[in-house]
């Protein structure tokens, strides 16, 4: 690489800098491209357990297929739930907002589909929701 500059580069290097032409941005159309993710929201409210985790099973497994990125679900904080009435079931893990993250967790399949579970949301006293981000469906 030389380290002389021609008259000619200097004349217009001097004309740019003294000018108001601007450079064209090549990375303005990349930058622009934000990925727009597909998002589908599901409710939960007033699903028994066994209802809850059949739903979003299938849930999963359609927004999969469909080439969906994102789901919120939505599945209240449990504090109406009659659960917290019967002395015999759990606080903790009968209410949905718990047992649903717990259940997709714990089932390969739907993981084999899942990038993320937001469980700072699942713990969250303020929250009864809570996204998972879907892996890009193989082709």
């Amino acid at each position: 690489m030389t380290n002389k500059l021609s008259d000619k580069d200097k004349k217009d290097w001097k004309t740019f800098v003294e000018g108001n032409e601007k450079i064209e941005n090549k990375d303005t159309e990349y930058l622009n491209k934000e990925k727009k993710f597909t998002k589908k929201i599901i409710d939960l409210h007033g699903c028994t357990l066994e209802g809850a985790n059949k739903k979003i099973f299938e849930y999963i497994e359609n927004c999969y297929l469909n080439n969906v990125d994102k789901i919120n679900i939505i599945t209240g904080k449990g504090l109406r739930s009659k659960n917290l009435d019967d002395p015999y079931q759990s606080n903790d893990l009968s209410i949905l907002k718990y047992s649903v993250p717990n259940f997709i967790k714990n089932n390969t399949e739907l993981m084999d589909k899942i990038l993320k579970i937001d469980f700072d949301s699942v713990n969250s006293p303020s929250k009864g929701n809570f996204d998972i981000i879907l892996k890009s469906k193989k082709k």
